[in-house]
């Protein structure tokens, strides 16, 4: 049998369980900073509206013996859990929209750990607004929870569509006035072009006048010679015999 020394396997024990409580104190400390720090963080969103319409409007119950305060109509409760809906159909195409940005961001070093934290934070918050929507959904009709995002889809989609048109028609007149003063701009360079072309021409034709004038003054001289040449009458021809008689007189 082998003796155990107790003695020098104490120090190294010693150290390992100093060490060991270190590590798990710093892991406790740490993990309650980070949760304070989370908790601390300013919210991704702003307060979700149509949601505390709702919680009250589903809470609101008529005081005991007065007839003031009806009950809320089914329909209304109905009508603001969808506005609720959509709200969060808003709020899902924005994280949505904002993920891939914020994770590259954080990967160069552009952005801190606190955004990717408050916008992990807001993710998990908007998966538990979903079941909650649809768990109310199921609970005032039932199966309704299965095509309530749907009709906030289609609701979302008609507003932007509104939106949209509202814009281009608020700018229209002033694309409007653009357009007659871009028109007028063009026109007022054709014109000028045309003009500028007119007068190139003008001035060519001219030019071309001008060189082939000395040509057909000499063509007129020549002409006016031949004429002159033809009305010069000529001389008698001397009859051969008669100089022959001349000569045998001499």
């Amino acid at each position: 049998m082998f003796d155990i020394n107790w003695g020098g396997l104490l120090l190294p024990l010693a150290y390992l369980v100093v060490l060991v409580g270190t590590f798990m104190t710093f892991s406790t400390v740490y993990r309650k900073r980070k949760a304070v720090q989370s908790a601390n963080l300013a919210p991704w969103f702003g307060p979700h509206l149509q949601r505390n319409i709702y919680l009250s409007l589903l809470h609101m119950e008529p005081e005991e013996g007065s007839d003031k305060t009806p009950k809320v109509p089914d329909s209304v409760i109905r009508a603001a859990l969808l506005r609720r809906a959509v709200e969060d159909i808003h709020r899902i195409i924005q994280i949505r929209t904002a993920k891939q940005a914020c994770g590259t961001l954080l990967q160069r070093g552009s952005v801190g750990d606190d955004l990717w934290q408050r916008f992990l934070r807001a993710e998990k918050e908007m998966e538990e607004e979903l079941r909650d929507v649809v768990m109310e959904a199921n609970a005032l009709v039932p199966g309704w929870g299965q095509i309530i995002f749907q009709s906030a889809n289609e609701i979302a989609a008609n507003k932007v569509l509104r939106d949209r048109l509202q814009e281009i028609e608020k700018n229209a007149e002033a694309d409007k006035e653009w357009w007659e003063k871009r028109r007028a701009t063009l026109q007022s360079e054709l014109t000028k072009e045309l003009d500028d072309e007119a007068a190139s021409d003008k001035g060519s034709q001219s030019h071309q006048s001008q060189a082939d004038a000395p040509t057909n003054r000499t063509t007129a001289s020549e002409e006016d010679a031949v004429l002159v040449d033809a009305d010069t009458p000529s001389a008698p021809a001397t009859p051969s015999g008669a100089s022959k008689k001349k000569k045998g007189k001499k």
